[in-house]
C-alpha cells in the first residue's frame, strides 16, 4: 500500500529531469568562469535579495519556505507554502539606490502554487559627466532595471518539493537599454521527521544580452585622411554581448525546539557564483509563540575581496482573523559601502 511519502513514476521523472538541470549549469561554469569574472556580467541587480527576514539571517535562504520571497532563493519553496501570500519589500540599497521588490502566491491546490514577481531598481537622476565638464554638463540620466517573474511549484510528497521560475529582465542606462529571460529552479527536500531540510537551486540561468539605443548612435568618418569623402555618416556601436550572473546554491536548514514557546532556525549556504568565487553563508533565527523574531547571521564567508559580513534583523507576525501578517527588518553590513536596510511586509491567507 502507498503512503503520501510515496512518489509516482511521473514525478520520479520530474525530479531526475529537476535534478540534471541542476547540476548541469555548473558544470559550465566551472568550464567557461575558471576564475574570477567580477564586473563582467550584466543583471547584478538579480543578486539583491529581497527578503528582511532572510537578509537577517546572512541570506541563507535556499531552504526557507515560510514566505513567497523565499522563491527568490529557491522556487521549490513556492511547493512548501502552506497558503496563499504576498509580500512587498523595500531596501535602502547603496548610493542612495532604491530597490523595490513585490511578490504573489496563490495555491491552486494543496500542492500546486503559482506565482507572480515584480523587481524595481531606480538610481535617481545623476549628473552627466565629460572629461572635458567633470562638474557636469547640466545634463541628468538615470539607470532603471525591471525583472517580471512567473513561477510555479510543486509539493510531490510531505517531503519533496520542486520549482521552475521564469523572468523577463531589463536593464536601462539613460536613453540605452537591453533585455533577456532567465529561469531559476530548485528542489528542497526534508530529511529527517524533526525537520531538516536540503536545497539546491540555479538562479538567473539564461541568455547573454548587448546593449542598443540612441546613445549609442554616432556620427563616423571611416577615413578621415582621405579629403572628398562623405565624413559624417551615420552609425551605430555594438556592443558585446554579456552574460547573466549565475548563482548555485545548495544549503542546509535546521529546526531546534526549545520548549513550548521558543524555536531556533539555523540555516547554511555554499554559493557558486559564475563571476565571483565561492563563499558561505550562515544565520539563525529565534521565534518566541510564532509572534516574535530575533535573526543574525553572516554573509559571504571566504569571498575573496568581499565587502559584506555582518547581519542583523527582527520581525513581528500577528494573525487577524484568518490572515497571518508579517512585519520584517534586515540590516546589512557592507565595508566601505557602509550598509544597508530592508522592510517587508507580508500577508498570508
Amino acid at each position: 500500500m502507498k503512503t503520501k511519502n510515496n512518489i509516482s513514476p511521473t514525478n520520479k521523472c520530474l525530479i531526475a529531469v529537476m535534478i540534471i538541470l541542476l547540476f548541469l549549469p555548473v558544470c559550465i561554469t566551472d568550464t567557461v568562469y575558471g576564475q574570477s569574472k567580477t564586473g563582467t556580467t550584466i543583471g547584478q541587480f538579480l543578486l539583491i535579495e529581497p527578503s528582511a527576514r532572510i537578509a537577517g539571517m546572512g541570506n541563507a535562504g535556499v531552504t526557507s519556505y515560510f514566505e513567497v520571497t523565499s522563491a527568490f532563493y529557491n522556487p521549490a519553496a513556492l511547493g512548501k507554502l502552506y497558503k496563499s501570500d504576498v509580500q512587498f519589500t523595500h531596501n535602502e540599497w547603496l548610493a542612495g539606490i532604491k530597490y523595490d521588490y513585490a511578490a504573489l502566491a496563490v495555491k491552486l491546490d494543496e500542492a500546486n502554487t503559482l506565482s507572480l514577481s515584480f523587481t524595481s531598481l531606480n538610481s535617481g537622476e545623476i549628473d552627466v559627466r565629460t572629461v572635458e565638464q567633470p562638474l557636469g554638463t547640466g545634463e541628468r540620466y538615470t539607470v532603471s532595471n525591471i525583472s517580471i517573474g512567473i513561477g510555479y511549484g510543486r509539493r510531490l510528497s510531505d517531503r519533496f518539493a520542486l520549482g521552475l521560475q521564469i523572468n523577463y529582465i531589463q536593464e536601462t542606462i539613460w536613453r540605452s537599454s537591453l533585455s533577456t529571460f532567465a529561469i531559476n529552479f530548485g528542489t528542497l527536500y526534508r530529511l529527517s521527521e524533526d525537520g531538516i531540510h536540503i536545497g539546491a537551486s540555479i538562479s538567473n540561468y539564461g541568455m547573454p544580452a548587448r546593449f542598443s539605443g540612441s546613445d549609442l548612435r554616432i556620427r563616423y568618418d571611416h577615413n578621415p585622411d582621405q579629403h572628398g569623402t562623405i565624413d559624417n555618416v551615420p552609425a551605430e556601436i555594438k556592443t558585446d554581448e554579456f552574460p547573466l550572473p549565475i548563482v548555485f546554491r545548495v544549503g542546509i536548514g535546521y529546526p531546534v525546539r526549545i520548549g513550548m514557546s521558543n524555536e531556533l532556525f539555523l540555516a547554511v549556504d555554499a554559493y557558486h557564483p559564475s563571476d565571483n568565487t565561492e563563499s558561505m553563508s550562515f544565520g539563525a533565527e529565534w521565534r518566541f509563540r510564532n509572534l516574535v523574531f530575533l535573526r543574525g547571521g553572516y554573509q559571504k564567508l571566504f569571498e575573496e575581496d568581499s565587502e559584506v559580513g555582518l547581519t542583523l534583523g527582527f520581525g513581528l507576525q500577528y494573525e487577524l482573523f484568518d490572515y497571518d501578517v508579517r512585519f520584517d527588518y534586515g540590516w546589512a553590513e557592507h565595508g566601505r559601502l557602509n550598509s544597508s536596510q530592508r522592510f517587508s511586509v507580508g500577508l498570508a491567507f
